[in-house]
């Protein structure tokens, strides 16, 4: 099961996982360079009496997110990693949790109310926990009744949607970990989510080939439902100006649905393998996806035209 991994930090910089390589590609310059190589012994440079850093050894990498600076990934023994990209060295990496299906699911970077940054990552031990992103303390613990497979924060920081082996998806107090309220509408699990830009709109996608948009302000039932082809929906992005969204399965194809048309107009890119992640730049002019696929692997480029759709693939 592939998580997402690839994130754009702008539409010529995008990170990505090869092997046991993550890189960065410039799509300006055409080349790619190893930041981290997680198949050595990772040992973090920050330690001090009460942190519960480790050090790892060969992780295979299951999720990753790269926010302002620094790049959080998770493993497939719940492992967890953060890196600044301007320094030398991983800065912090632990083991989550000892569970033996212990996978980090979800991995990301967020703004609290207040300001502060932070880390947020979500396992299969039905557990999600936040982190203080300067000095990787453990700030809480939230506990739930199934393993987590999803989280996102809302773009004020103050709601988290929680998402996993259920079929109901749910919204939390993003400090307390508090649930305040119930999706209910999805047939099967799920495995991802996206908050559009102004906060209001939450996205699932779910197990059962469909993603469902929730207005927060009556959660009673789902505004819509988009459905896919023929998988589950992996992974879920909107563009930073709230005009796209888009969505993938978890091989072949990726939706980009027109958010101003009612998510009525897609286009719908068809392509060969499994799907890695997909990603947005921040600027909202390309849009990339990761091919996984053994022999046809492959970083996807598409560029937004200025009639809404987007231009063939560049490789």
């Amino acid at each position: 099961m592939l998580r997402n991994l690839l994130w754009a930090t702008s539409k010529h910089d995008v990170y990505l996982m090869q092997n046991y390589s993550l890189m960065h590609w410039s799509s300006l310059l055409r080349r790619g360079k190893e930041v981290l190589n997680v198949a050595k012994p990772i040992v973090p440079t920050i330690k001090r009496p009460g942190l519960s850093a480790l050090s790892l050894n060969r992780v295979q990498i299951s999720t990753m997110a790269v926010k302002d600076n620094l790049m959080v990934a998770g493993g497939f023994h719940g492992e967890l990693i953060c890196k600044y990209l301007d320094q030398p060295g991983v800065a912090f990496c632990t083991n989550l949790t000892t569970d033996d299906n212990a996978i980090t699911n979800t991995v990301d970077v967020f703004q609290s109310p207040n300001g502060s940054k932070r880390v947020i990552a979500a396992n299969n031990d039905a557990k999600v926990r936040i982190f203080d992103a300067e000095n990787f303390s453990c700030l809480n613990r939230f506990s739930y009744d199934w393993s987590v497979n999803n989280t996102s924060v809302s773009p004020d920081g103050k709601l988290l949607a929680v998402l996993g082996d259920s079929t109901e998806c749910l919204i939390a107090d993003a400090q307390s970990g508090k649930v305040t309220g119930n999706l209910k509408g999805h047939l099967d699990y799920s495995f991802a989510s996206a908050w559009h830009p102004d906060g209001r709109i939450l996205a699932s996608g779910n197990q059962d080939t469909t993603c469902r948009l929730w207005d927060i302000r009556n959660l009673s039932q789902s505004l819509t439902v988009l459905k896919g082809n023929m998988g589950a929906i992996r992974a879920l992005k909107f563009t930073s100006d709230g005009r796209f969204l888009a969505m993938a399965e978890p091989a072949d194809f990726v939706h980009v649905f027109d958010t101003e048309s009612g998510y009525v107009k897609c286009q719908e890119i068809d392509l060969f393998g499994e799907i890695a992640g997909i990603s947005f730049s921040p600027g909202t002019e390309s849009l990339f996806v990761g091919v996984a696929d053994r022999t046809y692997g492959s970083l996807l480029e598409f560029n937004r035209r200025h009639y809404n759709q987007y231009l063939d693939s560049m490789f």
